[in-house]
């Protein structure tokens, strides 16, 4: 992996934009100049994120979602490499 995060990216399982081990790393996305925790999906390029519109489902029982466009923003919250697994090690030696 890279240390940029992908132009699209979906938390959608049935997308084609789904990438698991990419999103375990964690995502943060920044919406016009705004830090936001809702986002389904994304793309940097095209300008626009997908959020949950309320509790509304659709008649698959998936959230219905809107898009929003303007400026995107994209970094991954945890640094290559670091895992649950590296914040246990030191409470396992004390």
């Amino acid at each position: 992996m890279s240390d940029t995060p992908p132009d699209r990216l979906s938390t959608n399982p049935r997308s084609p934009h789904f990438d698991m081990e990419t999103l375990q790393r964690g995502i943060g996305i920044r919406f016009k100049g705004r830090v936001r925790t809702d986002v389904e999906e994304y793309s940097i390029s095209e300008g626009w994120i997908r959020v949950a519109a309320g509790k509304t489902r659709d008649r698959h029982g998936q959230p219905l979602t809107i898009k929003l466009n303007g400026e995107v923003e994209a970094w991954f919250e945890n640094a290559k490499g670091d895992d649950a697994g590296d914040e246990a090690a030191p409470d396992a030696e004390a």
